[in-house]
């Protein structure tokens, strides 16, 4: 069994030193590999999003990335990926194509990238690669290119033209919609269809909830992503008081919901929904956002430098800095990282608030990098803890009414 004492408060700067990671083992405990590769090939972007965690809050460190990886890091990176999936043996992979904007990194080093990695891995391992991108620079060449080497895109867009346009934005001010909204037309329109992973939404309470939801539909997302903008107890997010019971972010998510739920025909997967049910139905989660599944990701930076979940530079200087590189580290090397083992050991990891909570297996504390205050680092509840509280209470009393009367039917 895992040790059951309550986690000890952090030192500030949030480091997870209550983890001991050899008395984890030594009870039984053992990591689970990374399935997950997130490869930023670029470090710089041709929008100036507002909201961008990379660039607008607290770590800067992209300024000392440089912009493109190297093929020297590239190949090194690959070798790292098949290394690690051939010594745990996975039957699938994911390897992400990220950046800043990895359009920018050009098509020689997504070849290179993806060609090495299904090269380099054995047969027995299934390489599904994603490129998440703003959509700018998504033109025929690159379709072409990503239908040739199997890649899934997603698309970054905030809904209709005044939404998107509110944060993402090109450096003169310029709103981006009209170029994105006709990369997305390229993309769904013809036959690239098949490419298409989704669309990612970061959520602003000042846009209309319903038309950003119908604006998304209009390009036939398989799935959408609504992402709650990155905030923390020391910066908290737009409209989120630290200390109000007021719930904007689930009040704007659940006019969604009731439209995505009472759809005689399923529109599109809404992620965030879908896991919510998921989790209440016993399952466990796929995303990091809720739940208590351990996170099996790892992020490799433009210079080498293994990472962990580069959203965790919203809270502070250097959050997901481990000190490993892949010149001189395996993937391995970090899977025993205190801040990696943080993300797997579940509610161990929690606050003593959180692990008292009913719906804590459900909500699993929200997203790591939202629980952070330089008091007590990651050992607080999720600064968006009344609303994730008010989204998973009102879409559970809505599957149990259906539940109830499917059973009264019979």
């Amino acid at each position: 069994m895992l040790p059951s004492s309550e986690p000890k408060p952090l030192r500030t700067g949030g480091f997870p030193d209550f983890i001991d990671v050899d008395a984890l083992l030594a009870e039984g405990w053992r990591p689970f590999a990374f399935q997950q590769f997130i490869l930023k090939v670029h470090s710089r972007c041709d929008l100036a999003c507002r909201h961008c965690y990379v660039y607008e809050m607290a770590d800067q460190s992209w300024r000392e990335q440089p912009r493109r990886m190297s093929d020297a890091i590239a190949d090194r990176a690959v070798e790292r990926i098949a290394e690690h999936a051939s010594s745990h043996d996975l039957a699938e992979i994911d390897v992400i194509l990220h950046g800043g904007e990895p359009l920018l990194a050009g098509p020689e080093l997504i070849s290179r990238v993806v060609c090495g990695v299904r090269g380099a891995v054995g047969t027995g391992t299934k390489v599904n690669v994603h490129i998440q991108t703003n959509g700018v620079r998504l033109d025929e060449a690159y379709l072409q290119l990503f239908e040739s080497l199997e890649i899934r895109v997603g698309v970054s867009l905030d809904g209709y033209a005044e939404a998107q346009d509110r944060h993402r934005l090109f450096a003169d001010g310029r709103g981006s919609h009209a170029l994105v909204s006709e990369s997305l037309r390229r993309l769904t329109a013809g036959p690239y269809h098949h490419l298409f992973s989704g669309i990612l939404c970061t959520i602003d309470v000042r846009n209309d909830p319903v038309r950003t939801y119908q604006a998304l539909l209009d390009y036939d997302p398989p799935a959408i992503d609504f992402l709650l903008p990155h905030g923390n107890w020391a910066a908290p997010p737009p409209f989120r008081e630290p200390d109000s019971l007021a719930t904007p972010y689930a009040d704007w998510l659940i006019q969604i919901f009731d439209i995505w739920y009472d759809s005689p025909v399923l529109q599109t997967e809404v992620r965030l929904f879908r896991e919510i049910m998921r989790l209440l139905m016993g399952s466990h989660s796929r995303a990091e956002a809720v739940g208590l599944s351990p996170v099996r990701m790892v992020v490799i930076e433009t210079d080498g430098s293994i990472e962990q979940s580069d959203i965790l530079k919203s809270a502070y200087h250097g959050a997901p800095e481990t000190r490993l590189h892949v010149l001189r580290d395996s993937l391995d090397s970090a899977l025993l990282h205190p801040a990696i083992v943080a993300r797997q050991i579940g509610e161990l990891a929690l606050s003593p608030t959180c692990r008292r909570c009913d719906l804590v297996s459900t909500c699993g504390g929200g997203q790591y990098a939202h629980r952070y205050s330089p008091a007590a680092g990651f050992a607080e509840p999720s600064i968006y803890c009344a609303d994730l509280y008010r989204l998973i209470s009102y879409i559970s009393a809505r599957c149990e009414r259906d539940v109830a009367r499917l059973r009264g039917a019979r």
